[in-house]
């Protein structure tokens, strides 16, 4: 419990700073509107329900292309763990395309989908591909042999062994870069509902830009990194309770 309070000690203290330096007139507030303007902003939003209808949306755009990339990164990425005949076929043509910045895609896919949903999905999951796609591939790839080797001398069928040895021993791996695939998602999810979006927590900070409201760009930002934070712990705590038997060092 110290730890998890320990986190939130740094946060507070800057907004106590930011809130005196503001009330102190030592910042220009129409620049720099302070954390009570803010946190007044968000509540208006939460009452007026606009805060939960953008969240919404942006939490299904998540959700979809997260689904979409990841899923596709999974299964690629066991498909090759396991076959040296498709990694030599795809692994390729993969890590070239990672190295491409998903951002840099994003005039493509405009000019190719509009700018309805479609390129924002394909973007969050173009994004969400590549790191679970090379953390299944590793997980895969480092199974102990003598687990598998064990597996085979039960006579277990091809996807016997896959189910009940190889994904449990690659899981830690898989489950990792689930997690990041994850945040790197939501941050593209952020650059997708700039996309000249129509709802969504994007669309909100674009829409506080344009009438120079200072105040519900800093709203949307918070909405972001307390959502994403949010997302991040429970993915902790899923993590935590599927690796239970893990006795791994956390940490001194």
């Amino acid at each position: 419990m110290e730890r998890h309070l320990a986190g939130f000690l740094l946060p507070l203290l800057v907004v106590i700073i930011w809130e005196i330096a503001a009330r102190a007139g030592a910042v220009n507030t129409l620049l720099l509107p302070p954390p009570s303007r803010v946190l007044l902003t968000l509540g208006q939003a939460a009452i007026d329900g606009s805060l939960w209808v953008n969240l919404g949306y942006s939490v299904r755009r998540w959700i979809i292309g997260f689904a979409f990339g990841g899923g596709v990164g999974l299964l690629l990425g066991a498909l090759n763990g396991l076959s040296l005949r498709s990694e030599n076929f795809t692994d390729t043509t993969v890590q070239m395309l990672r190295t491409v910045p998903f951002m840099g895609l994003t005039p493509l896919l405009v000019m190719w989908f509009g700018l309805g949903e479609t390129p924002k999905v394909i973007l969050i999951a173009v994004a969400s591909f590549f790191p679970v796609y090379v953390n299944t591939l590793a997980g895969v790839r480092n199974v102990n042999k003598g687990l598998v080797e064990v597996g085979q001398s039960f006579q277990l069928s091809q996807a016997e062994l896959l189910y009940r040895v190889i994904l449990p021993a690659a899981l830690p791996e898989i489950l990792t870069g689930i997690r990041y695939s994850l945040g790197i998602a939501w941050l593209a999810l952020v650059i997708a509902e700039l996309m000249a979006a129509e709802s969504g927590i994007g669309f909100w900070l674009m829409q506080g830009r344009e009438a120079v409201r200072v105040d519900i760009v800093l709203a949307s930002l918070v909405v972001f990194s307390v959502a994403g934070k949010f997302m991040d712990a429970a993915l902790r705590l899923v993590e935590r309770r599927v690796l239970h038997w893990r006795n791994a060092f956390s940490g001194s």
